[in-house]
């Protein structure tokens, strides 16, 4: 039996969308509960939210990288929510690397802010350590993604302009008539 809200998250695009949104509200409320809720209970929701973004953040930074490889069209959050296409052209994806990293240093920043403004001691210095762990893994992951995009990009072009019926003088194993 096929769901229909189901179906929707068979699409690599559409499930990113949708983790790229709890992301989104979790950070959030990461940042408010840290700047507004006061005590014990200001940091631990601040701690377990920021955690929970992390782990989203990193995790489908993972999964991202297992579909760079696919055909399925994905080229990114941005494109996918506002149904532009990308620009091919030689070399990395760089506008694809470029707004991860503005990503990447925009939470970090904001995190490093609020757990400035939260945390104290070795608290705060084991905040920023991972805090800093995890823009570093997803920059790399990040880059790997573009650069994987840009090698098969690469690839399909020079597959696409090799003649399949033109078996060249090199290959051994095609017989020529005379």
């Amino acid at each position: 039996m096929k769901l229909a809200h189901v179906t929707l998250l068979e699409d690599f695009g559409n499930r990113s969308v949708l983790i790229h949104g709890v992301m989104v509200v979790a950070f959030v409320n990461a940042v408010m509960a840290g700047l507004f809720i006061s005590g014990q209970l200001g940091i631990v929701s601040f701690v377990a939210l920021l955690n929970f973004t992390a782990g989203l953040w990193v995790a489908h930074t993972i999964h991202s990288l297992g579909n760079s490889i696919s055909d399925d069209g994905y080229t990114g959050v941005i494109n996918e929510l506002f149904a532009t296409d990308a620009l091919s052209g030689d070399g990395i994806d760089t506008g694809r690397f470029g707004r991860l990293l503005t990503l990447v240093a925009a939470v970090t920043a904001i995190s490093l802010l609020t757990s400035a403004q939260v945390l104290t001691g070795s608290i705060f210095s084991v905040a920023v350590v991972a805090i800093g762990a995890i823009a570093v893994v997803t920059a790399i992951v990040g880059f790997l993604i573009a650069l994987g995009s840009s090698y098969d990009d690469a690839e399909r072009r020079r597959v696409a302009s090799v003649d399949p019926y033109d078996p060249g003088d090199d290959d051994p194993d095609v017989a020529t008539e005379t």
